[in-house]
């Protein structure tokens, strides 16, 4: 009998290790990603390097003209941007190695328009080089830029430059070791100096460059290069350059019809539900307001709050994370950037301290055949290869992890197991506290990485719903945190009859200082509004009054206030409405009525008095999907409105995927009146629109 029964439990244990043998792993779904794109994509963030002949004539898109002796760094050390981006947690830096002006950061044996011909280290430098081999240090990826675009080459717009073009696509490839990313601006075409022609050349972004071919040619050289940009690309733009991804975000892009034209850009905020092919997206944004360095934007870096905010809206939304850092013409990073990098890390890695659902006891409602393989454990074990999956006709179903105490955390993190394709549609987050369950976060796709910022709860246990999903779920990772609070910066405005108002977007006290020095508790209280005409420099700051924590501090800048100002004239579109353009409020705006790009039209401001300014600045509509954006300028000045004296004109370049207030500096120059012309608006639209007209003192 004895052994029978072991045969029988014997047999028994067989049959069970059999039948779950027999259980089939999930099949891939839909569009799957190569193991570049997901190697790739586990990068996470990375460094963008604009830097090149535009740092030292202070444009952000050169017309093609600029001479090479004008780049001539004084103190250029790749190995501090390395060093920076490493300890700020980035994996690798994008080099722009050329930009649309044509100049080359290498000495390529193609065109005398590069280092070689510049007198920093007598033209015998190697830009590129030399930061190949500081990211090998500091074991970091390089990435490279190429323009498409080349307002210098004589021969662009003609089958010639394509020559030209791969032949340089083959230095940088073979000449400098393994490059990850290889980007491709999507700016093509248009005005420039053309080898002297000063002339505009049109093309066909799709058909000029032959990207099938071309891409042949990268992948044979460098199979493990990524491609970004236009044509048949691996990862796509994100849409914007305002630093985020929509809260919807699919991996998936309908290429076919973005190739044929027929996807708008905006589309690529969130992809493409029923995409046919694996493109997930770059979020790229400047950590200043330009791409390139410009001493009057020292001031202007991204705030702490809006670096965080960059992170979550990208990384935390199934993107990656590109992130600009412009060295400054000595050819280091400046002070300024370093400082808010060394901030916004600080949080990022404060956040992400401690996982608390790491010994909590996780289980499911469904799971793979009941097998162990596929159960909710799998997802808290930090083992990124294995998943918790449901049974194949199971698209909707629940994770339960159960607390040993009372457990608080306000960071709920993601990740779908994304070899076999991203499925989840729809999900919501529960929290039990105090014995019932709270609905905390209610959201639609994951994808590699989704991270909630959600309201702090203290709860005995944690519930992810998965209420809709394209096939069965695949999940690999779930975590949670208790991130540090985190307080926001006061709001600062002043008006146009100089009238300053702060706020916050909770009741936090705030306190502030106008002669300069750091404000604390022990500062003047913000009680209400205020009136100061006058130049001014305001430091600010919200404290929690009851954890007593501080935000960071809100430097706002104020010249005299334009109380004073006036509206002289405009060549159309409405007058009495006009003082829009100047009412200290970005948000509202004014547009002209006629067609600009048929007849330039102005507008003269009256400053009220005499003064020096040394620039202007123009701010574009701010809301809405059209945005009529002026692309191209004049500023004339005045001291009787009669004598005009050109201060000023040119594009504000990028405009359109950066619309932000746009800076210009010039000579001083004693003005009373302004006359701001708009020559010509982005895409054609006939009508311009001002969102506000300043200066620069």
């Amino acid at each position: 009998m004895k052994n029978i029964f072991f045969s029988l439990c014997f047999f028994c244990l067989i049959s069970t290790i059999t039948a779950q043998e027999l259980i089939k792993s999930p099949k891939p779904f839909g569009p799957i990603p190569s193991q570049k794109q997901i190697k790739w994509q586990e990068m996470e963030s990375y460094a963008f390097i604009h830097f090149s002949l535009n740092t030292f004539t202070n444009k952000e898109w050169g017309y093609g003209n600029e001479s090479s002796q004008l780049f001539n760094p004084t103190a250029l050390d790749t190995r501090q941007w390395a060093r920076v981006v490493k300890e700020a947690g980035m994996k690798g830096i994008i080099l722009v190695a050329k930009h649309h002006d044509g100049f080359c950061l290498w000495p390529s044996a193609y065109t005398e328009r590069s280092v070689k011909k510049s007198p920093w280290k007598n033209g015998k430098g190697d830009v590129v080089k030399e930061l190949a081999d500081a990211c090998r240090e500091y074991h970091l990826k390089l990435g490279l830029y190429l323009s498409p675009w080349d307002r210098n080459h004589l021969e662009y717009g003609k089958p010639a430059y394509i020559t030209y073009f791969r032949n340089q696509l083959k230095e940088l490839l073979t000449n400098y070791g393994d490059v990850f990313e290889m980007w491709f601006d999507g700016a093509n075409g248009g005005d420039g100096y053309y080898g002297g022609a000063n002339e505009t050349r049109k093309i066909n972004t799709l058909e000029y460059y032959n990207w099938d071919e071309t891409y042949k040619m990268i992948y044979s050289i460098s199979p493990n290069t990524l491609v970004w940009g236009i044509g048949p690309s691996e990862a796509r733009w994100i849409g914007n350059e305002e630093g985020y991804a929509n809260k919807t975000n699919w991996s998936l892009l309908r290429q076919k019809d973005e190739l044929a034209g027929k996807v708008p850009y905006t589309d690529f905020m969130s992809g493409h539900e029923n995409g046919e092919k694996w493109v997930p997206g770059e979020v790229d944004v400047s950590i200043r307001p330009g791409w390139f360095y410009h001493t009057a934007e020292d001031d202007k870096v991204h705030t702490l709050d809006e670096m965080v905010d960059f992170y979550y809206q990208s990384v935390g939304r199934n993107s990656t994370f590109l992130l600009n850092i412009p060295p400054d013409k000595r050819g280091l990073i400046y002070e300024n950037d370093i400082e808010r990098l060394k901030e916004f890390s600080a949080v990022i890695k404060a956040d992400f301290k401690t996982d608390v659902l790491v010994k909590t006891k996780a289980t499911a409602n469904n799971y793979r055949g009941n097998n162990i393989k596929y159960a909710a454990k799998n997802v808290i074990d930090g083992n990124k290869e294995s998943y918790w999956a449901t049974d194949d006709n199971v698209n909707k179903a629940s994770i339960l992890f159960i607390f040993n105490k009372p457990t608080v955390f306000n960071r709920i993190l993601l990740q779908e197991y994304i070899k076999l394709g991203q499925r989840v549609k729809a999900f919501t987050v529960e929290a039990k506290v105090n014995g019932k369950w709270e609905t905390i976060a209610s959201e639609t796709t994951i994808g590699y990485k989704r991270i909630l910022r959600t309201k702090r709860v203290t709860a005995l246990a944690l519930r992810i719903n998965i209420t809709d999903s394209k096939a069965s779920i695949v999940i690999s990772n779930i975590q949670a945190f208790n991130a540090p609070t985190f307080v926001r910066m006061p709001t600062v405005q002043r008006d146009r009859d100089g009238m300053i108002t702060m706020g916050t977007e909770t009741e936090n006290s705030i306190f502030y200082t106008l002669d300069g020095t750091k404000p604390t508790s022990a500062s003047i209280k913000y009680t209400g509004s205020f009136k100061c005409d006058k130049a001014i420099v305001i430091h600010a700051v919200s404290i929690n009054d009851e954890e007593k924590i501080s935000s960071a501090i809100r430097v706002a800048k104020y010249g005299v206030s334009k109380e004073k100002w006036n509206i002289v004239s405009v060549s159309s579109g409405d007058f009495k409405t006009a003082n829009k353009i100047i009412d200290g409020n970005p948000n509202t705006n004014w547009s002209f009525e006629a067609d600009v790009n048929q007849h330039p039209q102005e507008v003269i401001v009256d400053l009220g008095n005499v003064i020096t300014i040394r620039g202007f600045s123009y701010t574009p509509q701010q809301m809405g999907d059209k945005l009529n954006l002026i692309s191209n300028y004049e500023l004339y000045s005045s001291i009787d409105g009669e004598n005009w004296i050109k201060q000023s004109e040119g594009e504000f370049s990028n405009i359109k995927n950066n619309p932000i207030e746009q800076v210009k500096i010039f000579d001083p120059a004693k003005v009373k009146y302004l006359r701001f012309v708009a020559k010509s608006v982005v895409d054609k639209y006939s009508i311009a629109t001002i969102g506000e007209i300043s200066i620069v003192e």
